[in-house]
């Protein structure tokens, strides 16, 4: 909508056109900026409504097989759920208003927002007023795929014109290959992915939240710095152009959480449900898929994966030998287990995103390709300040 506008005054004003306060309105940084904040006050603003309305309508039942995890929740009980409608409301808002509405990726980032937030909707609502579990593990399923395919075949015709586009890049080790038509459904299977460890991982007041606003943060300067041709090729990242405009999305993304968790945080007013969870796991995905750093999420989201990761080992090891390795899984569930307050739980696990984003971001750095030196002393001695005789 913000470049919509400039444009036409540039066309109505042929004078504004080259304006330095024009061209700074345009900037990506400025217009994500701007997304975050729009996020964060539309989330504000929303928050109290429609907590109200959800109240008499949607409040969410404690659950469970464990006795023990139904005790720990139940002050949780009937706390309403679905706050990911003013979340993603928020997160809409706020990229419509400041991004690039005809950039190919961030149509898909909103095909992702809408998709996986009506999937989510429709599970929680069959929770609510049908069955306990939800839709059927296979129907969920399907309908994530089917969003996660149809935004996978969009960035596909992005990235395909690209030199860069296809490639799988493997961090640190320097290589990297090119996936070719496989890019679909690698792309499904990291969105999807990703869309249900984030919603494994929101079982505590503010958990999945806070989480979120770190591994996001990391992959949205990421996603700028492969839109940026002299940061890309500093960084020896893949040059995608047109991926700047995702930290717009990470933007309204990273508001509407903040917004999300003035009222998530303990004791929770509002729970996010698959409404939020859902859609907001798979725009993280797809900001790997759209940067080509698939593989670096396993580190930045390195907290989803550890939650995902718990839970596939209990399932495997209880069936394997009837044994459980975890008191409960999620892993945030075995520490409740063990005594942990819950704040104390939900700090810890944000310290440990915020170190899993600090060191996704280290392995660019290590990862940059110095050019060739003339001299074997060159680089150290240009790096101390000082000259080389020749």
């Amino acid at each position: 909508m913000l470049l919509w506008l400039l444009h036409h005054l540039a066309s109505a004003w042929p004078a504004l056109a080259g304006s330095s306060r024009l061209d700074t309105l345009a900037k990506i940084t400025f217009r994500g900026s701007l997304a975050a904040l729009t996020g964060f006050v539309l989330a504000i603003c929303l928050g109290p409504r429609v907590i109200r309305w959800l109240k008499t309508r949607f409040r969410e039942p404690i659950r469970s097989d464990s006795a023990e995890l139904c005790r720990l929740h139940q002050d949780k009980a009937s706390t309403p759920t679905m706050g990911g409608l003013f979340l993603i409301a928020g997160l809409f808002g706020g990229v419509v208003a400041f991004g690039d509405l005809s950039n190919r990726c961030l149509q898909a980032a909103l095909l992702v927002a809408f998709g996986l937030a009506v999937v989510g909707a429709v599970d929680d609502l069959t929770k609510l007023f049908g069955r306990a579990a939800g839709i059927s593990a296979r129907a969920k399923l399907l309908g994530q795929v089917l969003v996660a395919g149809a935004a996978a075949g969009l960035v596909y015709q992005h990235h395909a014109t690209l030199a860069d586009g296809l490639q799988c890049r493997i961090p640190l080790v320097g290589t990297s290959f090119s996936l070719g038509p496989w890019f679909i459904p690698w792309a499904v299977l990291v969105i999807v992915g990703s869309s249900n460890a984030v919603n494994l991982t929101d079982g505590l007041d503010g958990l999945a939240g806070g989480c979120l606003l770190f591994a996001a943060a990391a992959m949205a300067l990421i996603a700028y710095a492969c839109g940026h041709a002299e940061l890309a090729v500093y960084l020896h990242l893949p040059r995608i152009p047109g991926a700047g405009e995702m930290t717009v999305v990470a933007g309204g993304m990273i508001g509407g959480v903040m917004g999300f968790l003035w009222f998530n945080c303990h004791p929770a007013q509002v729970f996010l449900g698959d409404t939020g969870s859902l859609p907001l796991g798979g725009l993280l995905g797809l900001l790997a898929v759209i940067s080509r750093q698939e593989i670096l999420l396993l580190l930045i989201g390195g907290v989803f994966v550890v939650e995902t990761a718990s839970v596939i080992l209990q399932v495997g090891y209880y069936k394997w030998r009837r044994r459980r390795i975890f008191l409960c899984a999620p892993l945030h569930h075995h520490f409740q287990f063990q005594g942990w307050p819950e704040t104390r739980i939900v700090v810890r696990f944000w310290i440990a995103s915020a170190l899993c984003g600090l060191l996704g971001l280290a392995t660019l750095k290590l990862d940059v390709r110095q050019p060739p030196s003339r001299h074997p002393n060159q680089t150290v001695a240009a790096r101390a300040g000082i000259g080389v005789a020749r």
